[in-house]
Protein backbone atom coordinates (compact mmCIF):
# COMPACT_ATOMS: atom_id res chain seq x y z
CA UNK A 1 0.00 0.00 0.00
CA UNK A 2 1.24 3.58 -0.57
CA UNK A 3 2.05 5.61 1.72
CA UNK A 4 0.21 8.72 2.21
CA UNK A 5 2.01 11.74 2.09
CA UNK A 6 1.15 14.69 5.00
CA UNK A 7 1.33 17.91 4.25
CA UNK A 8 4.30 19.80 5.31
CA UNK A 9 2.21 23.10 5.70
CA UNK A 10 -1.24 23.44 6.84
CA UNK A 11 -3.02 26.87 7.25
CA UNK A 12 -6.33 27.16 9.12
CA UNK A 13 -8.66 29.52 9.13
CA UNK A 14 -5.86 32.28 8.80
CA UNK A 15 -6.71 36.04 8.76
CA UNK A 16 -5.02 38.99 9.04
CA UNK A 17 -7.20 42.76 9.97
CA UNK A 18 -5.16 45.77 9.77
CA UNK A 19 -6.55 48.96 11.42
CA UNK A 20 -6.73 51.99 8.52
CA UNK A 21 -6.26 55.86 9.69
CA UNK A 22 -8.53 58.45 8.86
CA UNK A 23 -6.11 59.51 5.85
CA UNK A 24 -5.44 55.47 4.54
CA UNK A 25 -9.48 55.39 4.99
CA UNK A 26 -9.96 58.84 2.43
CA UNK A 27 -7.13 57.26 0.08
CA UNK A 28 -9.30 54.10 -0.20
CA UNK A 29 -12.91 56.01 -0.34
CA UNK A 30 -13.68 53.86 2.19
CA UNK A 31 -15.50 54.64 6.35
CA UNK A 32 -14.08 51.07 6.71
CA UNK A 33 -11.81 51.07 10.24
CA UNK A 34 -10.87 47.79 9.62
CA UNK A 35 -8.91 46.06 6.44
CA UNK A 36 -8.93 42.34 6.13
CA UNK A 37 -6.48 42.05 3.97
CA UNK A 38 -6.70 38.26 4.56
CA UNK A 39 -9.66 36.57 5.35
CA UNK A 40 -10.53 33.45 6.94
CA UNK A 41 -8.43 30.99 4.55
CA UNK A 42 -7.37 27.68 4.92
CA UNK A 43 -5.33 25.72 2.40
CA UNK A 44 -2.50 22.39 2.93
CA UNK A 45 1.07 22.28 1.14
CA UNK A 46 2.68 19.18 1.12
CA UNK A 47 6.28 18.36 -0.17
CA UNK A 48 7.54 17.62 -3.52
CA UNK A 49 4.56 20.36 -4.57
CA UNK A 50 4.72 23.63 -6.32
CA UNK A 51 1.58 25.68 -5.13
CA UNK A 52 0.59 28.64 -7.08
CA UNK A 53 -0.80 31.57 -5.61
CA UNK A 54 -2.97 34.00 -7.76
CA UNK A 55 -4.79 37.47 -7.26
CA UNK A 56 -4.57 41.15 -8.02
CA UNK A 57 -3.16 43.73 -6.30
CA UNK A 58 -4.76 43.42 -3.05
CA UNK A 59 -5.68 40.63 -2.74
CA UNK A 60 -3.98 39.67 0.39
CA UNK A 61 -1.19 37.03 -1.41
CA UNK A 62 1.81 39.31 -0.16
CA UNK A 63 0.40 38.99 2.99
CA UNK A 64 -0.61 35.33 3.24
CA UNK A 65 3.15 34.98 2.15
CA UNK A 66 4.48 37.03 4.50
CA UNK A 67 2.83 35.09 7.51
CA UNK A 68 3.95 32.07 6.43
CA UNK A 69 7.46 33.61 6.70
CA UNK A 70 7.10 34.72 10.13
CA UNK A 71 7.29 37.94 9.07
CA UNK A 72 3.52 39.33 10.09
CA UNK A 73 1.82 37.44 12.83
CA UNK A 74 -1.47 36.47 12.05
CA UNK A 75 -4.47 37.62 13.63
CA UNK A 76 -6.82 34.40 13.70
CA UNK A 77 -6.17 31.27 12.87
CA UNK A 78 -3.03 29.04 12.69
CA UNK A 79 -0.19 27.85 10.73
CA UNK A 80 1.60 24.73 11.41
CA UNK A 81 5.09 23.79 9.27
CA UNK A 82 6.75 20.79 9.42
CA UNK A 83 4.91 20.14 12.98
CA UNK A 84 5.88 23.48 14.24
CA UNK A 85 2.96 26.08 15.26
CA UNK A 86 3.93 29.91 13.63
CA UNK A 87 3.23 31.71 17.18
CA UNK A 88 5.14 29.33 19.34
CA UNK A 89 8.19 28.47 16.83
CA UNK A 90 9.03 30.76 14.70
CA UNK A 91 12.60 30.65 15.28
CA UNK A 92 12.75 26.82 14.64
CA UNK A 93 10.20 27.48 11.62
CA UNK A 94 12.98 30.29 9.87
CA UNK A 95 15.32 28.19 9.74
CA UNK A 96 13.71 25.70 7.40
CA UNK A 97 12.44 28.30 5.26
CA UNK A 98 13.39 30.41 2.27
CA UNK A 99 11.51 33.56 1.44
CA UNK A 100 12.01 36.06 -1.14
CA UNK A 101 9.64 39.35 -1.94
CA UNK A 102 10.26 42.10 -4.24
CA UNK A 103 10.40 43.96 -0.79
CA UNK A 104 13.97 42.43 -0.60
CA UNK A 105 16.41 45.26 -1.14
CA UNK A 106 20.14 44.69 -1.21
CA UNK A 107 22.92 46.88 0.34
CA UNK A 108 24.15 48.40 -3.08
CA UNK A 109 27.83 48.67 -0.72
CA UNK A 110 28.18 45.27 -0.44
CA UNK A 111 29.30 42.48 -3.25
CA UNK A 112 27.72 39.33 -3.93
CA UNK A 113 30.46 37.49 -2.15
CA UNK A 114 30.34 39.76 0.77
CA UNK A 115 26.33 39.85 1.27
CA UNK A 116 26.10 35.65 0.72
CA UNK A 117 28.54 34.98 3.41
CA UNK A 118 26.88 37.81 5.81
CA UNK A 119 23.53 36.13 5.75
CA UNK A 120 25.12 32.69 5.72
CA UNK A 121 26.75 33.61 8.95
CA UNK A 122 23.37 34.33 10.43
CA UNK A 123 22.06 31.10 9.01
CA UNK A 124 25.35 29.24 11.09
CA UNK A 125 26.47 27.69 8.29
CA UNK A 126 29.92 26.43 8.94
CA UNK A 127 33.16 27.65 6.41
CA UNK A 128 33.13 24.11 4.22
CA UNK A 129 29.22 24.02 3.84
CA UNK A 130 29.22 27.85 3.19
CA UNK A 131 31.67 28.13 0.45
CA UNK A 132 30.17 24.78 -1.16
CA UNK A 133 27.09 26.34 -1.43
CA UNK A 134 28.36 29.69 -2.37
CA UNK A 135 30.10 27.87 -5.67
CA UNK A 136 27.09 25.93 -6.30
CA UNK A 137 24.39 28.77 -6.48
CA UNK A 138 26.76 31.57 -8.19
CA UNK A 139 27.02 28.65 -10.78
CA UNK A 140 23.48 27.92 -10.99
CA UNK A 141 22.71 31.57 -11.10
CA UNK A 142 25.29 32.62 -13.44
CA UNK A 143 26.02 34.72 -10.24
CA UNK A 144 30.04 33.96 -10.78
CA UNK A 145 32.07 36.86 -12.81
CA UNK A 146 29.70 39.33 -10.35
CA UNK A 147 30.32 38.08 -7.68
CA UNK A 148 32.84 40.54 -6.52
CA UNK A 149 31.44 43.85 -8.20
CA UNK A 150 29.51 46.12 -6.06
CA UNK A 151 25.36 45.35 -6.33
CA UNK A 152 25.05 48.69 -6.97
CA UNK A 153 26.40 48.29 -10.08
CA UNK A 154 24.48 45.17 -11.24
CA UNK A 155 21.51 44.86 -13.40
CA UNK A 156 18.04 44.37 -11.89
CA UNK A 157 18.02 40.91 -13.21
CA UNK A 158 21.30 39.99 -11.58
CA UNK A 159 20.74 41.70 -8.31
CA UNK A 160 17.56 39.19 -8.78
CA UNK A 161 19.41 35.91 -8.94
CA UNK A 162 21.42 37.08 -5.88
CA UNK A 163 18.04 37.39 -4.05
CA UNK A 164 17.36 34.33 -5.14
CA UNK A 165 21.01 33.05 -4.00
CA UNK A 166 20.74 33.91 -0.59
CA UNK A 167 16.88 32.61 0.04
CA UNK A 168 18.50 29.33 -1.01
CA UNK A 169 21.75 29.11 0.97
CA UNK A 170 20.88 27.19 3.64
CA UNK A 171 18.80 24.75 1.56
CA UNK A 172 15.71 25.41 2.78
CA UNK A 173 12.55 22.61 2.84
CA UNK A 174 9.78 25.37 2.66
CA UNK A 175 10.35 28.28 -0.08
CA UNK A 176 8.23 30.71 -0.64
CA UNK A 177 8.42 33.42 -3.67
CA UNK A 178 6.36 36.31 -4.21
CA UNK A 179 7.51 37.13 -7.76
CA UNK A 180 10.63 35.10 -8.33
CA UNK A 181 11.41 35.77 -12.04
CA UNK A 182 10.55 39.72 -11.22
CA UNK A 183 13.38 41.67 -13.67
CA UNK A 184 14.94 38.60 -15.03
CA UNK A 185 14.89 37.89 -19.45
CA UNK A 186 13.41 35.34 -20.40
CA UNK A 187 16.96 33.08 -20.65
CA UNK A 188 17.33 33.47 -16.81
CA UNK A 189 13.71 33.17 -16.19
CA UNK A 190 13.53 29.79 -18.00
CA UNK A 191 16.41 28.67 -15.76
CA UNK A 192 14.71 29.75 -12.15
CA UNK A 193 11.92 28.13 -13.77
CA UNK A 194 14.18 24.93 -14.04
CA UNK A 195 15.78 24.91 -11.06
CA UNK A 196 12.67 25.12 -8.91
CA UNK A 197 11.36 21.94 -11.04
CA UNK A 198 14.55 20.47 -9.55
CA UNK A 199 13.82 21.86 -5.94
CA UNK A 200 10.49 20.20 -6.19
CA UNK A 201 12.06 17.00 -7.64
CA UNK A 202 14.00 17.06 -4.09
CA UNK A 203 10.73 17.03 -2.04
CA UNK A 204 10.52 20.23 -1.07
CA UNK A 205 7.84 22.10 -0.40
CA UNK A 206 7.21 25.49 -2.76
CA UNK A 207 4.53 28.24 -3.01
CA UNK A 208 4.29 30.61 -5.58
CA UNK A 209 2.93 34.12 -5.58
CA UNK A 210 3.07 35.81 -9.31
CA UNK A 211 1.29 37.63 -11.66
CA UNK A 212 2.69 35.73 -14.74
CA UNK A 213 0.17 33.27 -15.95
CA UNK A 214 2.19 31.24 -17.88
CA UNK A 215 4.62 30.17 -14.97
CA UNK A 216 1.82 28.92 -12.63
CA UNK A 217 0.80 26.79 -15.93
CA UNK A 218 4.04 25.81 -16.39
CA UNK A 219 4.98 24.58 -12.92
CA UNK A 220 2.25 24.97 -10.45
CA UNK A 221 0.40 21.15 -9.60
CA UNK A 222 -2.23 23.20 -7.70
CA UNK A 223 -3.83 26.68 -7.71
CA UNK A 224 -5.44 29.08 -5.29
CA UNK A 225 -7.02 32.12 -6.54
CA UNK A 226 -7.43 34.84 -3.63
CA UNK A 227 -9.65 37.43 -4.06
CA UNK A 228 -10.44 40.90 -1.07
CA UNK A 229 -8.71 38.59 1.33
CA UNK A 230 -10.41 35.13 0.35
CA UNK A 231 -9.77 32.10 -1.51
CA UNK A 232 -12.18 32.10 -4.56
CA UNK A 233 -10.71 29.10 -5.76
CA UNK A 234 -8.17 25.98 -4.93
CA UNK A 235 -7.87 23.35 -7.16
CA UNK A 236 -5.09 21.00 -8.84
CA UNK A 237 -3.86 22.48 -12.16
CA UNK A 238 -5.02 19.69 -14.25
CA UNK A 239 -8.65 20.61 -13.24
CA UNK A 240 -8.29 24.33 -14.20
CA UNK A 241 -7.95 23.21 -17.97
CA UNK A 242 -11.66 21.47 -17.37
CA UNK A 243 -12.82 25.52 -15.88
CA UNK A 244 -11.33 26.62 -19.44
CA UNK A 245 -8.17 27.44 -18.56
CA UNK A 246 -6.14 29.99 -15.84
CA UNK A 247 -6.59 33.01 -17.32
CA UNK A 248 -10.51 32.33 -18.41
CA UNK A 249 -11.09 30.94 -15.12
CA UNK A 250 -8.92 34.33 -13.12
CA UNK A 251 -10.92 36.30 -15.20
CA UNK A 252 -14.49 34.73 -14.72
CA UNK A 253 -13.78 34.76 -10.82
CA UNK A 254 -12.99 38.58 -11.13
CA UNK A 255 -15.91 39.15 -12.81
CA UNK A 256 -18.77 37.68 -11.01
CA UNK A 257 -16.51 39.40 -7.75
CA UNK A 258 -16.95 42.85 -9.25
CA UNK A 259 -20.59 42.32 -10.50
CA UNK A 260 -21.69 41.45 -6.88
CA UNK A 261 -20.72 44.91 -6.27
Amino acid sequence: MQQEIKPSVIVTHLSKHFTLSNAQRKKRKSEDKILKAVDDISFDLYPGEIFGLLGPNGAGKTTTLRILATLLKPSGGSVEIEGFNLNKDSEEIRKRIGFLTSELKLDNFFTPDYTFDFFASIYGLGEERRKNRKEFLFQKFGIEEYRYKKIGELSSGMKQKVSLAISLLHDPSFIIYDEPTNGLDIIASKAVEDYLLELKEEGKTIIISTHIMSIIDKLADRIAIMLDGKIAYLGDAKDVKDEGGLENLFFRLYEEKEGKR
